[in-house]
């Protein structure tokens, strides 16, 4: 079976996150067949939502280090970096339904989602600085702009996760719900934007963004070249050979 599973139905395009044994985490594979599930939805009449989702106990635990290692998004054009600038330029709604872990591009994919609903047992954390490396996906600028600056640091600089219910007073979801109605009820949600004017939601989501889009896009490119780097460099090789290896990794020669 697809580590990326994609159906439509009524409308509505879902994109499952399925790789349980790896605990979601995603592949460049995963990335490029993700951006073109997204870009063929862009021109596809019988898609007016978006819903992304993983399973009730792992949304995503983030990139795969070890295809990271062997498959570095060394590039703007990697698969990545692609993903990101298609979902933050996604002109349809797009909701995540969230359970479990949500780490690393599985919180920051969040940004750009216009409803994220979560349940009770998830988990968001951005440890990147703990890996040796920079925010992606532009969280530098909106996680500040999200939940405002102090907030934002607690999180990027130290790397702390946080419940769902702290999520939601973030502002960071939309609704906490008891796991096993998460999916019911996101797509519910789904459904009632369906019977909406597509030009409508379209218009309203392009003209709330408008302000930020180039800002958005330059700062998605800024950090992958900033990431790109740092995941060459000796911190990022010492965090990542530490948890190989199942221990406390040593930065104080960095």
């Amino acid at each position: 079976m697809s580590d990326i599973i994609k159906s439509i139905a009524q409308g509505v395009l879902t994109i499952t996150i399925n790789r349980a044994e790896k605990r979601n985490s995603i592949t460049a594979e995963m990335y490029a067949t993700f951006e073109a599930a997204l870009s063929e939805a862009e021109n596809d009449r019988e898609v007016r939502v978006v819903l992304i989702t993983g399973s009730e106990k792992v949304f995503s635990a983030g990139n795969d280090l070890g295809d990271f290692i062997h498959n570095p998004p060394a590039s703007l054009d990697s698969p990545t970096w692609k993903f990101v600038r298609r979902l933050a330029a996604f002109p349809k709604p797009v909701i995540a339904a969230v359970c479990g872990a949500a780490i690393g591009i599985g919180m920051t994919m969040l940004l750009h989602c216009d409803l994220v609903f979560a349940g009770e047992n998830a988990k968001f954390s951005v440890p990147f600085v703990d890996l040796g490396l920079c925010p992606e996906a532009a969280s530098s600028l909106l996680l500040p702009l999200r939940v405002g600056h102090q907030r934002a640091s607690w999180a990027l600089l130290s790397c702390e996760a946080f419940d769902a219910e702290t999520a939601r007073e973030m502002g960071l979801v939309n609704r906490v719900l008891p796991v096993e109605h998460v999916f019911d009820f996101a797509n519910q949600e789904a459904a009632r934007l369906v019977a909406k004017p597509i030009e409508s939601l379209v218009e309203t989501k392009r003209l709330m963004k408008a302000m930020y889009g180039d800002q958005i896009s330059a700062r998605v490119d800024e950090e992958a070249v900033t990431f790109a780097k740092m995941l060459a460099g000796d911190a990022a090789k010492e965090a990542i050979a530490s948890f190989q290896e199942k221990r406390k990794p040593d930065f104080s020669r960095f």
